[in-house]
């Protein structure tokens, strides 16, 4: 079976992007409100919590990717069977993992206070708050987690994302009466864990109604389990190191410069992660259709996917990056004022790091689809260490900024060329390594002219507040978005991702 990639993409693009919209949004006055009516330390806790239990759930590494890909052929073939047989595997699997990481969260427990420098506040347990959080995430491991595989593997994320809009509303809405009105934190993360487990539930009931043929029951071949097995080892130590990096810089911030750093410096990542996750669901909708196409199409064919998908990626990303670098501190400055902002040299690295990030999402996205694990399971690892080795040296000389240059060496010196080489001796040709670094330092160099001439003309605004943040937007629309289509309106690349968004737009 073929599914419609373009039609299905379109679908979930729209819909991820209302949800992450909201997504967005809501989290974004949750945190301002946090800040004005708990304090900086709640928020810097809130976000340690968070990063502790993106290290446990290391036990899920592997199982998720490997289990949508593994869906991809049957799914071709219309193979049920099998279908069914991977579901009561993967049901296995999470039940597994929930309790590995309730049994490890419980150990790590009594370690948790040492992560904090300068203390917490008073009159919070930081014990019981830790558990609760703990629950909610082996809560949604327990909880049908395997149900949303079908989705992702038939490229319908849309639906667990109508549900996600409709739960996130029922939680947002509670938890900004409490911090307003109660002030109680506790019940703010209890409310978390009830949206939790009713995203789960929900999302299980969407799958028997429009799946009602799948169900988790029969054995898959033996040979089969052992490729599973060996590629969710695979993706172990791959995606290991993404973990790490993500909490790592929260963790030694934490550790070595209190909450309250770490709450300014989350600010920041907040509004990076926030346009990143915009981006994000255009490779979520797109992940499955990448992956049929790997199946049933030729390598020239996808080659060329790769570099249509590449130009479009590089001038939203660029665009993104432009609007980053001109109007990040001015936005800071009106959201929580002077006294929680970092400076320029800081702004830049985050711009630096946002567009890397990009790139290495689409490529990883490409070696995921195309199941390249087994070749890719170290790099990360050794680019998360490489990130935290100069994280522990760098915050003593250079402070806040030395964690954020450790993470931007560590993306371009070592992770993203060593996945291009993967790519391109796995999935594609060799020769076609040139050709692709060729459009790519092309593409970023018209976006690093663009960065050049919207600092140069914002540095000339002398406003303030409102008006100086609406201009500067103004010039960031105009400026990127002209310099890139008069440097690539005539090329194929160009004419090709105009042709399939005219196609979108239209509904063909």
């Amino acid at each position: 079976m073929k599914i419609e990639r373009t039609k299905n993409a379109a679908r979930n693009i729209a819909f991820g992007i209302v949800l992450k919209l909201y997504q967005i949004l809501m989290p974004f006055l949750m945190r301002t409100a946090m800040i004005y009516f708990l304090g900086a330390e709640y928020l810097g806790l809130n976000s340690l919590f968070t990063s502790i239990l993106q290290v446990l759930n290391l036990a899920e590494l592997g199982i998720g990717s490997a289990m949508v890909y593994s869906m991809y052929k049957p799914i071709a073939d219309d193979d049920k069977t099998s279908i069914c047989a991977l579901m009561k595997l993967y049901r296995t699997y999470y039940r597994i993992i929930g309790t590995f990481i309730a049994a490890a969260g419980l150990l790590l427990t009594p370690f948790v206070p040492m992560l904090i420098k300068k203390g917490f506040p008073s009159e919070l347990n930081v014990y019981v708050l830790y558990i609760m959080n703990l629950s909610a995430t082996v809560l949604s491991y327990w909880l049908f987690a395997y149900k949303n595989s079908i989705f992702q593997a038939h490229q319908r994320v849309d639906i667990p994302n109508k549900v996600m809009l409709a739960t996130n509303t029922f939680q947002y809405i509670l938890q900004f009466i409490v911090i307003i009105w109660v002030k109680n934190y506790y019940i703010y993360v209890l409310i978390y864990l009830i949206t939790q487990a009713m995203t789960n539930i929900i999302t299980a009931v969407c799958s028997r109604r429009l799946y009602p043929d799948y169900r988790p029951e029969g054995k898959p071949e033996p040979d089969r389990v052992k490729e599973i097995n060996r590629r969710i080892r695979d993706l172990f130590t791959s995606k290991l190191g993404g973990v790490i990096v993500n909490s790592a810089d929260t963790v030694v911030i934490s550790s070595f410069l209190g909450l309250t750093v770490l709450a300014v410096y989350q600010n920041y990542f907040f509004v990076l992660t926030a346009v990143i996750g915009l981006v994000t669901v255009i490779f979520q909708a797109c992940t499955a259709g990448i992956g049929n196409s790997v199946i049933v199409e030729t390598k020239e064919k996808n080659y060329n996917d790769l570099k249509n998908f590449t130009f479009l990626i590089v001038w939203i990303a660029g665009f993104c990056t432009c609007c980053l670098l001109c109007l990040y501190q001015p936005f800071m400055k009106i959201w929580v004022g002077s006294e929680y902002m970092l400076g320029t040299g800081a702004v830049i690295c985050f711009c630096i790091y946002y567009f890397v990030y990009e790139i290495n999402q689409l490529l990883n996205t490409y070696k995921d689809a195309a199941g390249i694990w087994h070749k890719d399971r170290f790099r990360t690892f050794i680019t998360a260490f490489s990130n935290l080795g100069m994280n522990l040296i760098m915050i003593n000389y250079c402070g806040i900024y030395g964690v954020l240059l450790s993470t931007v060496l560590s993306m371009i010196i070592v992770g993203m060329p060593w996945l291009l080489h993967n790519l391109f001796t796995t999935l594609f040709e060799r020769e076609m390594l040139f050709d692709y670094l060729k459009l790519l330092f092309k593409c970023s160099a018209v976006v690093l002219l663009s960065c050049v001439f919207c600092c140069l003309l914002c540095m000339q605004i002398h406003l303030s507040g409102l008006p100086e943040l609406a201009v500067k937007l103004l010039v960031c629309i105009i400026i990127p978005n002209a310099v890139y289509f008069l440097f690539f309106r005539n090329t194929k690349e160009f004419c090709k991702c105009a042709a399939i968004i005219n196609r979108i737009v239209k509904r063909d």
